[in-house]
């Protein structure tokens, strides 16, 4: 090798290696403004002056770093704040989760806080959203895509962009200050369903409808993002088929269906073959029973988008739906990479039941409602609690040693019928077993963040690789609000010391002295 280009090897290494972890910088300014995304006027969040959060991106390997300002100054919303990164594992950075007192203290109006975290490991589709009480309802939540540069999934597809990210999401015409304003009610009925930020409610305006540009003879990489307060959805495409290939940030093997449910949280990839007739197809959201007002709309436009072919005349479609006959089973889906359930078939090292349970309004888990407590978990365990006893609030804090495998079953024991998506931080997890389902697979069941509890138990298995104080939660918010939760304080001394450990930034050890002197 030549002294010339020796000389250049370092250089060229640090440039491969800045390739391969960058930073991503971004800047998330909250306020209120007046809005009206189905055509109902009302207050809600903001931000950086729009309404819907921004898309925001990395590559694989990257780290984010968001500065998030609170200028949230308007009484009609919850003014304090903090930002979940949905999916994201946080391994050694748990202050970076986002939980309001769990992980943190939360940013006070006129505060701020820079998130700093990597991405390490991961790829595909996530989410962001205000994680105190019922918050992100009033609009603070957005969509998290991480890039794979060599996704093993591209010869599936010719376009994976910014105008495939799709969001559905619930909207209320009041804030959720308002809408919770009877403290007996369980959940308040959404107004109206929104696709990337637009929508309709009965007997309202026809306001925009979010249209979906595609090209004829392309292949379209779709990500679709549940982001509501209450509602899950059934989606279809008139005409068309989908291929899942991601669940939840995971990677699973191509599976072709005709229709999905996806329920609060979850995520989903699917491909979408342009290949019809070039024109105009509803692109097809229907909300759960009773969950949305619908009441005597004949509005073909409601709770859908247009699929619309480049060259097709700009004009609502007159495509009808077709009973499906191959909608998505969760069981059937298995991973791409490293499938099985740790532990296999042989009994786990931990195992927990939780039962749900209602005592109106408020939810429960083993008889026990979550209260956020006034000291963050997180800095309970950094000052030394370890065990479930030291550690509050009491009755919602089950600990987890490291290295184990843990096991979580959900009984159906839903006393009102109602579906709960529970959403785990800090991991993913096996469903070894899927609601409706009897048989328990260990050897490639489904993995994911979200799962939901509906007409079945549910059980699922993850490894304790990863310190620190994760919430288990029922991801509709009101629930939330309402105690359906618990933390999985793993690895309590595993969190001050040793290999997966969290250091707070000092930024982080102010927000709890500025909170408490608000």
């Amino acid at each position: 090798m030549s002294p010339s280009l020796f000389s250049l090897l370092p250089l060229a290494l640090a440039l491969v290696r800045f390739a391969d972890a960058a930073t991503q910088h971004y800047s998330l300014n909250l306020g209120t403004a007046n809005v009206n995304p189905d055509g109902f006027n009302r207050t809600a969040i903001t931000i950086n002056g729009k309404f819907g959060g921004p898309l925001l991106t990395a590559n694989k390997n990257d780290r984010i770093e968001a500065n998030v300002i609170n200028s949230l100054f308007n009484p009609a919303v919850f003014q304090s704040t903090s930002i979940h990164w949905h999916g994201m594992f946080q391994h050694r950075s748990a202050t970076e989760d986002g939980v309001g007192f769990v992980t943190q203290c939360p940013i006070i109006p006129g505060g701020s806080y820079d998130y700093s975290f990597s991405t390490a490991g991961q790829t595909g589709t996530y989410w962001y959203h205000s994680h105190v009480s019922t918050q992100y309802c009033d609009g603070l939540r957005g969509p998290l895509v991480i890039y794979d540069p060599q996704d093993p999934f591209k010869h599936l597809y010719d376009v994976d962009n910014e105008n495939t990210v799709i969001t559905l999401g619930d909207w209320y015409h009041q804030p959720a200050l308002a809408e919770f304003a009877d403290p007996t009610i369980i959940a308040p009925t959404p107004d109206s369903v929104l696709i990337n930020g637009h929508g309709r409610y009965v007997n309202g305006p026809n306001s925009t409808v979010s249209v979906i540009p595609v090209a004829h003879g392309l292949k379209y990489r779709f990500r679709l993002i549940n982001l509501s307060c209450l509602t899950y959805f059934t989606v279809s495409l008139d005409g068309h088929n989908f291929t899942v290939i991601e669940a939840d940030g995971v990677e699973h093997q191509p599976l072709v269906v005709d229709s999905l449910t996806i329920f609060v949280g979850q995520r989903y990839s699917i491909i979408v073959n342009a290949n019809q007739t070039i024109g105009n197809y509803w692109f097809r959201v229907v909300p759960g029973p009773s969950i949305v007002n619908q009441a005597s709309s004949t509005d073909p436009a409601l709770n859908n988008a247009i699929f619309r072919y480049i060259g097709a005349p700009p004009i609502q479609p007159t495509t009808t739906p077709t009973p499906s006959t191959n909608p998505l089973v969760e069981a059937s889906m298995v991973p791409l990479i490293n499938p099985g359930a740790p532990g296999g078939s042989t009994p786990p090292d931990v195992a927990h039941v939780l039962t749900v349970g209602l005592n109106s309004p408020n939810w429960t888990i083993n008889g026990t409602s979550f209260y956020p407590p006034s000291v963050p978990v997180l800095l309970q365990i950094l000052s030394g609690a370890e065990t479930a006893q030291d550690i509050l609030p009491a009755g919602s804090i089950i600990t987890l040693p490291s290295n184990a495998t843990v096991e979580i079953s959900i009984p159906d024991t839903n006393p009102i019928a109602r579906t709960h998506p529970f959403h785990l931080h800090g991991h993913n997890f096996d469903v070894i077993r899927s609601a409706g389902q009897t048989d328990f697979n260990y050897i490639n069941p489904p993995r994911r963040d979200v799962v939901a509890v509906n007409g079945g138990n549910v059980t699922f298995r993850f490894q304790t690789n990863n310190p620190g104080p994760w919430i288990l939660h029922c991801h509709i918010d009101w629930h939330f609000k309402q105690g359906l939760a618990v933390v999985l304080a793993e690895d309590p001394a595993g969190v001050i010391k040793g290999p997966g450990s969290t250091t707070p930034p000092p930024a982080w050890n102010k927000l709890c002295a500025a909170f408490n002197a608000s």
